[in-house]
């Protein structure tokens, strides 16, 4: 977990934990009304009994909370999560008769209290973006440190093979004078030979 993310997940991540929490301890009358709000949007929770809803609801909620507490869950994840948690709140807002103006966008007095829950996408968005980038960032310079190192070695053995080249070049070079001198000297040794059997005869 990134240091800046920290005052974004407690903060977020507590309150989520205390509303599922609260959830399960709802009576039948809360259970009822959440179970009619929730399945009048989403269709799919109609045949749930009210407490069973209620029930999955808070474990839900303390499930993406205890995601966004827990330091060793990478950001992308817990971001993620609180993004999928935050729309579909913000889904039962805007489909749900009376909370929203003739744009079907701002809310009525009653439909604010339930607008805020924007703010969860936005902050699971804020999270899950910045990790992604971050990574990517990270993967870049990998990658970038990976061919400067690629490049540096071959730079390096390209230098050492020129160098290692020169060095046997200059050797090759003194090899051949000193040959020649020697070969030199012995030619003026052989001469002065040949002219001392000459001159004795």
């Amino acid at each position: 977990m990134h240091p800046t993310h920290v005052p974004l997940r407690l903060t977020t991540g507590a309150f989520i934990v205390n509303s599922g929490l609260t959830k399960l301890k709802a009576d039948q009358e809360a259970a009822e009304q959440m179970h009619g709000w929730a399945s009048s949007v989403y269709p799919v929770f109609k045949d749930m009994k009210p407490a069973d809803f209620t029930k999955l609801l808070g474990y839900g909620e303390i499930g993406v909370g205890a995601l966004l507490l827990l330091p060793t869950v990478p950001s992308a994840i817990a971001g993620g999560a609180l993004t999928a948690f935050g729309a579909g709140l913000v889904g039962m807002y805007l489909n749900t008769p009376g909370m929203t103006q003739d744009d079907g966008i701002r809310p009525t007095q009653e439909g604010t209290a339930v607008a805020k829950d924007v703010w969860l996408v936005g902050a699971g968005l804020t999270l899950a973006m910045q990790s992604f980038l971050s990574g990517t960032k990270h993967a870049a310079e990998a990658v970038a440190g990976g061919v400067t190192g690629a490049a540096g070695a071959v730079a390096s053995g390209v230098t050492g093979a020129v160098g290692s080249g020169s060095h046997k070049a200059e050797k090759g070079v003194k090899g051949l004078l000193s040959s020649a001198h020697d070969a030199r000297a012995d030619l003026a040794d052989t001469l002065a030979d040949l002219a001392d059997s000459l001159v004795k005869r």
